[in-house]
């Protein structure tokens, strides 16, 4: 019975163990499928919480901390992205219309303007600026308009500020704005206006426009002495009470009203009316951020006080950086109507709709262009540029030139959106330069045979992806005066065939080179070779290839041509100095008007003989009677004329190789819209749309997890076990056969 017994327990120990075995495979194996099962398929990669999933939030980034967001020191594109969501300036751009159109915001309707002469009397508006000594700006204030929350207008049971005039160990414990518990508002008046013009002249902030609005607003300079030589016995970082002095040509009317006068007439003066410099600030606000002891991060660089649409809640640098609505933002109608496609176009659907439509924008740090891309293609961020990287894997140019998105691309709903910035860059010709130069009939063929020969079109294909247009004249598209089609084209360099500008062919600048005393390239004068001098700044990789194309460039009509790389400093110094012969600049529009690029070819703004923007230095009598009578008139039939007797006088004259107007490339997921580009206006961002819903659907199908592989691991730990198993079975089999034997005997 003892042998029996063993033997009978040896053979449970083999059956159990096996099963013990078995099972810990299939516990294995059970434990990873039924956590694949039970996993939450949508939230694997999502970078965001899981609070937010379905929310009207849109994501977008930033890659440099904005370094200014008051809006008397703001002037980058990084700065103003946010500062044009959260203040009310007077005026802004209608969102749709082209050209550009200015159109009330902070204020009820356009500025109303006169005209004084030197005795104070009214005049006409159409009196000739020569008879105007200053204009008068009246502007009233959007009634019924409060601030966002903010402790600057918290006051106690008793009326009083909360937050004023706190000891600097109190302020010292302070973090953030959220470590003031208590809140307040108030409606914005006139008052707000003038008390930011008064800050372009504090000696603390060093506004950038300052300079420029010193020679225009009337009494500006002389407050800004007056407020230097009071500020001198004031600590930098104690409040300086600017309403302790008036400036002469700004004061407030009443609550809602308020003028500026302007020395002579400058129309474009409504321009600056919609730039963060003259948008409203509270003294409320200067006063309380201004405290001593108040930390640095706790100012109106860091958090705004406006009555736009958004407030900035979070600025961490490092990290994120987060707008949310305004709530007391009492609302602001869509455009109900913009250019002849916009309705095709879906632009028009929300007409009349109170905006903001979106209730929060995170802006998420991304110091890497490929990271943040992968994240768009995922649906992570709702809108996208185009980098040189990812340019190829997104653009299509068809064989006759149209600009179209890649199948893998479309595919997924994403929208590409064009549009031609506000700028011109140009290969400008020295006027001063004894060969290149001069308005004579032999330099002007030279030049004309110069423009013919680079090809901008090429550059633009080669450089920039085909990101731009080339220039007919300094206007780019959008700008009051600009003509598109046969009427714009430059005659001395294009030739309009089949409805569309092409190049005249070489044979024909080789024949004005002839013309102009250069046969086959040859100074017909001296027998020497004829070599022109192209000054740059390029440097790194495109600098050499840059250098060789525009070599190329003209070696085609037999004109040696060397490029001369140098540092910036040394650049500008030529300019300045009127040295250099060829040249390459760029200019950005300031403002949406003709007078901001034909100034650049003012005589009197020469960069060499008055120290202006005229890099050419070029002085046609012509052009500047021509010029001054445009300059100061307000858009109309008499302006336009005018602007296109200036652009042909400059398409003769030549004294730029008119280059190209950059293109815009941007992306924007299918749940996005009301997606216009507009070059000018920088608060875009209360017109956009976004359908949290679909995003969400399409994260999710871009987003799958891929459970195969762990699949695959569940069944080979499961199958990796079976061959121990069966090992271990069959030694314990053995053992169990000759215990067996031994009990039989």
């Amino acid at each position: 019975m003892t042998v029996l017994r063993r033997a009978f327990l040896v053979t449970h120990r083999v059956l159990s163990g096996t099963a013990i075995l078995f099972g810990t495979a299939v516990l294995c194996g059970t434990v990873i499928l039924s956590g694949i099962a039970g996993c939450d398929k949508t939230a694997l990669n999502n970078p965001y919480p899981a609070h937010e999933r379905g929310e009207n939030i849109m994501y977008s980034f930033f890659s440099e901390r904005p370094k200014h967001l008051d809006p008397v020191q703001s002037y980058f594109s990084n700065e103003i992205r946010f500062t044009a969501q959260i203040y009310m300036t007077p005026l802004q751009y209608h969102y749709l219309k082209r050209p550009y159109q200015l159109v009330p915001f902070g204020a009820a309707s356009m500025p109303h303007v006169t005209y004084y002469d030197n005795e104070d009397r009214e005049l006409s508006a159409q009196a000739p600026s020569s008879e105007v000594a200053y204009s008068r700006y009246e502007i009233t204030v959007r009634p019924g308009v409060y601030y966002q929350p903010h402790p600057a207008f918290a006051v106690d049971e008793h009326g009083k500020p909360r937050y004023i005039d706190l000891p600097k160990t109190q302020l010292k414990r302070k973090r953030s704005l959220a470590d003031f518990e208590h809140t307040g508002t108030r409606e914005l008046v006139a008052a707000d206006y003038v008390y930011e013009i008064k800050r372009l002249a504090h000696p603390a902030l060093h506004s950038p426009i300052f300079g420029l609005m010193k020679g225009y607003i009337i009494g500006l300079d002389e407050y800004a002495r007056e407020l230097a030589a009071f500020a001198e016995d004031v600590p930098k970082d104690v409040y300086l009470d600017l309403d302790r002095f008036d400036i002469r040509g700004v004061r407030v009317v009443d609550r809602y009203r308020y003028v500026i006068d302007i020395h002579g007439k400058y129309p474009q003066f409504l321009y600056w009316l919609a730039m963060p410099f003259f948008a409203p600030v509270p003294h409320e606000a200067e006063r309380f951020y201004r405290q001593p002891g108040m930390p640095a991060n706790i100012s109106l660089d860091w958090f705004p006080v406006g009555t736009g649409p958004y407030m900035l809640s979070v600025n961490d640098p490092h990290r994120m950086m987060v707008l949310e609505r305004n709530p007391n933002f009492t609302g602001e109608a869509y455009p109900s109507a913009g250019e002849a496609n916009d309705g095709q176009a879906g632009l028009l659907e929300d007409a009349g709709e109170s905006m903001p439509f979106i209730d929060k924008v995170v802006y998420n740090l991304e110091k890497e262009s490929i990271p943040y891309w992968n994240k768009f293609l995922q649906g992570y961020y709702d809108l996208s540029a185009i980098s040189s990287d990812s340019f190829d894997q997104t653009v299509a140019v068809s064989a006759n030139g149209e600009v179209g998105l890649t199948d893998e691309i479309s595919e997924r709903d994403i929208n590409l959106h064009t549009s031609v910035a506000a700028t011109t860059i140009y290969l400008g010709f020295n006027m001063l330069d004894p060969v290149i130069g001069g308005l004579d009939e032999r330099s002007r063929k030279l030049r004309q045979a110069v423009s013919i020969a680079v090809d901008m079109e090429e550059l633009i294909s080669i450089f920039r992806n085909g990101r731009g247009i080339a220039a007919q004249s300094p206007l780019p598209p959008g700008i009051y005066g600009y003509r598109g089609g046969e009427a714009g084209i430059n005659p001395y360099v294009y030739d309009w065939v089949e409805g569309r500008p092409k190049r005249k062919p070489i044979e024909y600048a080789k024949q004005l080179l002839d013309e102009a005393g250069y046969p086959n390239g040859i100074d017909a004068a001296t027998g020497k070779p004829l070599t022109l001098f192209l000054d740059t700044t390029l440097v790194g990789p495109e600098a050499k290839s840059r250098a060789d194309w525009f070599t190329k460039q003209l070696r085609k009509i037999d004109v040696q041509l060397v490029v001369r790389a140098t540092d910036l400093n040394r650049y500008q110094e030529k300019l300045r100095n009127g040295t250099a012969q060829l040249y390459i600049l760029g200019w950005n529009a300031d403002y949406p008007d003709p007078e901001n690029f034909m100034f650049l070819l003012h005589g009197p703004q020469s960069r060499a003989q008055a120290s202006g923007e005229n890099a050419s230095n070029y002085a046609s009598p012509e052009f500047d009677s021509l010029f001054e009578q445009m300059r100061n008139m307000q858009n109309s039939p008499r302006r336009q004329e005018i602007i296109d007797r200036m652009v042909k006088v400059v398409q003769r004259d030549a004294p730029w190789a008119f280059g190209f107007h950059p293109a815009d490339y941007n992306l924007a997921h299918g749940w996005v819209h009301n997606i216009k580009p507009n070059t000018m206006a920088n608060n875009e961002l209360k017109y956009q749309r976004i359908d949290p819903k679909l995003r969400e659907r399409r994260r999710d199908q871009w987003n799958a997890p891929v459970f195969g592989p762990l699949v695959i691991v569940a069944l080979l730990a499961i199958g990796g076990l079976a061959p121990a198993v069966i090992a271990w079975r069959r030694r314990e089999r053995s053992r169990v056969s000759e215990t067996s034997v031994r009990a039989s005997t």
